[in-house]
């Protein structure tokens, strides 16, 4: 491949990929594919700041979800365990900087909204991320409401970050994104937390076996998330 070619494909992977709940047709699933969302009751959690804001959006939910209290419920670091078919990915959740955002991805993660659900896109020229959260796996479905972006223009995108996804400003939802290599992004995209090494280099073995298309695709080797726990 050209080195033109290639500086092509990373520039149109900059202004496309990063793309959550858009005006695509979205699969509804309001059986959730027989998965059991309901097998542990969500924790009690005591409310420590806000208010944040979760307003319906047009698109529904791909999954039924109630939508996140208006206060946000946890603060400080939040460790996540994602058990996934190729490992467990280690995450920790930045709630100061963010706790809007965080407290919408602990209360998805409470009530099971993301078991199940496999990681529909991935890049691999470029932009370096794995991109999960969407219930539909067709890249346009989320939970049925949206929130602001949580940005401080300083947000860069190294290895182990994890961030959301959107399709414009403060169009966030439940797509997020996972970088297992240094990637150029504007600071457009919320920042919540990072993952541990171990699990970026889970994400460069999926990587390494390729997508389907070539370079912007779904990973060849397939990307479940069994569960995702907040502690």
């Amino acid at each position: 491949m050209s080195r033109r070619l290639i500086a092509l494909l990373a520039t149109l992977l900059t202004l496309t990929f990063l793309a959550g709940c858009g005006d695509d047709d979205k699969a509804t699933d309001d059986s959730s594919d027989g998965d059991d969302t309901s097998a542990a009751a969500p924790p009690d959690r005591e409310t420590t700041g806000g208010p944040c804001e979760y307003p319906e959006d047009a698109m529904g939910a791909s999954k039924d979800v109630d939508p996140p209290p208006t206060d946000a419920t946890v603060s400080g670091e939040v460790p996540v365990t994602i058990e996934t078919t190729v490992g467990t990915f280690n995450a920790t959740l930045d709630a100061d900087r963010t706790p809007c955002t965080v407290n919408s991805f602990v209360s998805l993660a409470d009530q099971n909204y993301f078991n199940g659900t496999g990681c529909h896109r991935m890049t691999t020229e470029g932009i370096l991320v794995l991109q999960c959260g969407d219930p539909s796996e067709t890249g346009s479905g989320g939970p049925g409401y949206s929130f602001a972006d949580e940005l401080d223009g300083s947000e860069t995108y190294g290895a182990g970050t994890l961030a959301m996804a959107n399709a414009g400003p403060n169009t966030n939802g439940s797509q997020f994104f996972i970088v297992y290599g240094d990637s150029q992004l504007s600071p457009d995209y919320t920042v919540f937390g990072t993952v541990d090494e171990a699990t970026v280099a889970l994400i460069e073995e999926v990587a390494a076996d390729g997508t389907t298309p070539e370079f912007d695709g779904a990973p060849n080797t397939p990307v479940e998330l069994e569960t995702v726990v907040a502690e």
